[in-house]
């Protein structure tokens, strides 16, 4: 008789799980993946491009409901889990249905962050992550209308770009002296900032809102040296806390977020954790590649084999606001590294490799970012790249040219 397997969650993490697993131990599991969203598991990172109408709805998922079907997987749409028993072994729903598990899998993502300053819960303040904000934001940002985007990473800056596109005008606001901070150098940010302002997107730098001000719903936002922008809408991107409440409640061991060892175990070891939701060695990983790594880490444990999840190399691409952005490894050039610079503003491309000892310690793209996956896997490898230094900024055929 198979094992009841739940997967609380069922966003990109959870799908990528069910996709391995399926390819490892197709029917060793009873399978339900239940979610608290009323629709099939969807692509979140195409979300600003159909807020653009780019795309279609269609083309956001991730996969149909006959591929759910037939790996035997029984899907609880808009189904709220509100509890764990773990002494019971199951889980409650919203609608008071309890499913018993055998092994269970939080893939529960993240939150937004809002702002603690006044008139954050003003009708009008909004976050930017799912379908439905997609929408909202359509009906509120009719042609012409006022938008501020708190948050000029990369959610902030997908958001922005969308709304533009829908022919909203737009001010990001962002705390830091460049856009990004985490994933480019001043340089690329700078290059990145020129292309976002050149598709009519206002950005302020040094700066972010003190409140939020309006009658029955937001009217502006009012900065921290006293000036206000007038808003029509306020879209908060800030950054994301993992979904944990779950786990808490259930007496799980949690810092910022369910505590996970190598095999992505929780301290309960019928409990494993994985994507925004999960920690590992400290840290959390808001990125889709390391949820998808731990996805096959865990797949392959489930299956009866003997994978280990050591972390992941933190990489970065793409399209931001329309531009393509690559960044991997250590791109900040410490004591005794090398930099090897390719620079054309005119043409808006900027190429920078961080070299440490003969080998590739990290790289940032902006404008072009052809030979990505190359470049990460020098990086990944650690080898000896000193034969194709002064080639490294033209990519792959000139490096491997030059290697034979």
């Amino acid at each position: 008789m198979a094992e009841p397997l739940v997967i609380v969650g069922k966003g990109m993490a959870a799908t990528r799980l069910v996709d391995e697993l399926s390819q490892r131990a197709l029917g060793r599991y009873s399978i339900a993946v239940i979610g608290a969203e009323p629709r099939l598991a969807y692509n979140r990172v195409l979300l600003s491009p159909l807020l653009a109408g780019e795309i279609g709805e269609p083309e956001i998922e991730l996969k149909p409901a006959a591929w759910w079907q037939a790996r035997g997987v029984s899907m609880l749409y808009g189904k709220p889990v509100t509890g764990i028993d773990r002494a019971a072994k199951s889980v409650m729903l919203a609608d008071g249905l309890t499913l018993p598990y055998g092994k269970l899998v939080l893939a529960t993502g993240s939150r937004p962050l809002m702002p603690p300053v006044p008139g954050f819960e003003l009708p009008g303040v909004a976050t930017f992550r799912d379908v439905a904000d997609v929408a909202l934001f359509r009906t509120a940002a009719a042609t012409g209308a006022r938008v501020v985007v708190i948050g000029g990473g990369l959610l902030g800056l997908e958001a922005a770009y969308g709304l533009a596109r829908i022919g909203a005008r737009v001010t990001v606001l962002h705390l830091a002296d460049r856009l990004m901070e985490r994933q480019l150098d001043r340089e690329g940010a700078s290059l990145l900032a020129a292309e976002i302002a050149a598709r009519g997107i206002d950005i302020r730098l040094n700066c972010t809102a003190e409140r939020f001000v309006g009658g029955g719903r937001v009217e502006a936002a009012e900065l921290t040296d006293g000036s206000a922008i007038p808003a029509d809408l306020v879209v908060v991107a800030i950054g994301v806390r993992p979904r944990v409440d779950l786990a808490v409640a259930a007496g799980l061991d949690v810092n910022r977020g369910v505590d996970v060892d190598d095999g992505l175990a929780s301290s309960d070891p019928a409990v494993f954790a994985i994507g925004e939701c999960a920690e590992h060695r400290g840290l959390v990983y808001g990125l889709v590649e390391p949820a998808y790594e731990q996805a096959r880490v865990l797949a392959t444990r489930l299956a009866g084999g003997t994978a280990r999840y050591t972390g992941s190399l933190l990489a970065t691409n793409l399209k931001v606001s329309g531009v393509g952005v690559f960044s991997a490894g250590e791109f900040e050039a410490g004591e005794g590294d090398e930099t090897v610079v390719l620079r054309d503003r005119a043409a808006g491309i900027y190429r920078k490799f961080v070299l440490r000892d003969g080998r590739l310690a990290g790289c940032v793209l902006v404008g072009d970012t052809l030979g990505a996956l190359f470049y990460l896997g020098l990086i990944r490898s650690g080898q000896d790249i000193s034969a194709i230094r002064s080639d490294l900024p033209f990519g792959e055929p000139y490096c491997v040219r030059k290697a034979a």
